[in-house]
């Protein structure tokens, strides 16, 4: 079997044009009265050609928040791509969270594919493991919470085992409402982060543009400026299964994986990097070829990745190919291109596990793919109980994939890594293209 799109260091297709005759105009698609502040405003993005648009953006509410350090309750507005192609997309401004992708399969039948939320409060609990967000200002750890810029040395908040950052901090970009803007079918969010936001220095202005495209392609682009020299690592935290979100591990262990990688950043046993690399020849991390995902994670010593994957790429090469994954079953295939470094191949391995006895197995049988197995059932009062996810579904341990395109983890302290450092008067850029296809017999 093969996908009509072609592995390899190429980008996909970048072409932005609308077909000829297209206007869009705004429509209202409820009866309430635009009350700015206190009423999300809705409206549809809409062709008035003749021809139906190949992609159309609805905007509406997703309920309310309150800033982080305010209080002040904002409303959380929710935009809706959908393409002809039978493709859906939902993006929240609370943590520029991708909530929804929905896409067909061989047979047409349409799944979601990304781990999430029905509601705010669920993204609001403890236990959410930044289902979809968009994370800052550094992405990964900081080792030791702390760093050296310029020979001052800045303390910065830990927020993992007290002893390093993760995720950009206590209170990071994913916990905050963004501002929108609608640009036709693109949606701009941005968030400012003051001088001094998490121990960091400078203010940051950031932002993401996202959009679906015709050909089942969802862009990412992150921008971000500051006032002074600081370190910048955004990503996106997407947990994908190809089979469909709620379907868990077993269905995990099928998909097949390959990254574009010869060598991953060796860490310690807290994920800081020791600034050294482990090329991936002969070990259970070599990816460049396909490999089935369950028995390339018995292969490892915890059984499950979280590591980077330092892409192959030349010295000038913008966007390029970096991961291809697919679930034989469903025949969908995702692909992500990439103009970053790095890429953290994450297997959900700190999700729950209530019945502490969830692992990959180092051979799939041959029936394995003939039979769909249920997620185990799930004993009263566990303690570890599952995250209950989008239409009450469990999330547990290896019930998802993340591949986070990222600059190296912990670049500010590493001199051998590419810069993490941006300075005022620069601009810090990120693309990252999300490409679903089916398998074609």
């Amino acid at each position: 079997m093969s996908s009509s799109s072609a592995e390899g260091n190429g980008s996909p297709d970048n072409n932005n044009s609308r077909p000829s005759g297209a206007s869009v105009t705004i429509k209202s698609i409820d009866s309430k009265v635009e009350q700015r502040g206190s009423v999300t405003e809705s409206y549809e993005m809409v062709d008035t050609g003749k021809s139906a648009p190949p992609v159309t953006l609805t905007v509406d509410g997703f309920g309310t928040v309150k800033h982080p350090k305010t209080g002040a309750t904002e409303t959380v507005k929710r935009f809706t791509w959908q393409n002809t192609d039978g493709m859906s997309v939902q993006v929240i401004s609370y943590g520029a969270i991708i909530t929804v992708m929905k896409v067909p399969d061989r047979n047409g039948r349409v799944d979601d594919v990304v781990l999430g939320f029905d509601d705010i409060p669920g993204y609001q609990t403890p236990n959410n493991p930044y289902f979809g967000a968009t994370i800052g200002r550094i992405a990964n750890r900081v080792g030791g919470g702390r760093f050296t810029l310029n020979g001052q040395e800045f303390q910065v908040t830990k927020n993992f085992d007290k002893r390093h950052q993760l995720h950009g901090g206590k209170i990071g970009f994913d916990k905050y409402n963004w501002e929108a803007f609608v640009d036709g079918t693109a949606v701009t969010l941005t968030h400012t982060s003051p001088d001094g936001d998490e121990g960091y220095p400078g203010a940051v202005m950031v932002s993401v543009r996202y959009e679906l495209k015709a050909d089942n392609r969802f862009e990412a682009l992150f921008k971000a400026a500051s006032t002074k020299p600081t370190p910048i690592n955004l990503t996106n935290h997407s947990y994908f299964n190809l089979a469909g979100h709620a379907t868990g591990h077993e269905e995990i262990y099928r998909h097949v994986v390959s990254i574009n990688a010869d060598k991953i950043t060796d860490t310690d046993a807290d994920s800081i990097p020791s600034g050294k690399f482990i090329c991936v020849g002969g070990t259970p991390y070599d990816l460049r070829i396909p490999r089935e995902l369950g028995p390339a994670m018995a292969k490892t010593v915890g059984k499950g990745f979280d590591d980077n994957f330092c892409l192959t790429k030349g010295t000038e090469q913008g966007r390029t190919f970096t991961a291809r994954v697919i679930h034989p079953h469903s025949g969908r295939v995702l692909e992500v291109y990439t103009d970053q470094p790095g890429v953290q191949f994450y297997t959900s391995n700190f999700m729950p596990d209530p019945i502490k006895n969830i692992n990959p197995k180092p051979v799939n049988a041959p029936e394995y793919y003939e039979v769909t197995r249920l997620e185990p059932l799930i004993p009263e009062g566990a303690a570890d109980p599952p995250i209950r996810g989008k239409g009450r579904a469990n999330y547990c341990k290896h019930g998802a994939f993340c591949l986070e395109t990222q600059n190296f983890p912990d670049a500010i302290n590493q001199p051998n890594f590419p810069s993490a450092v941006l300075n005022p008067g620069a601009q810090y850029v990120h693309e990252v293209v999300y490409k679903f296809d089916v398998l074609r017999d």
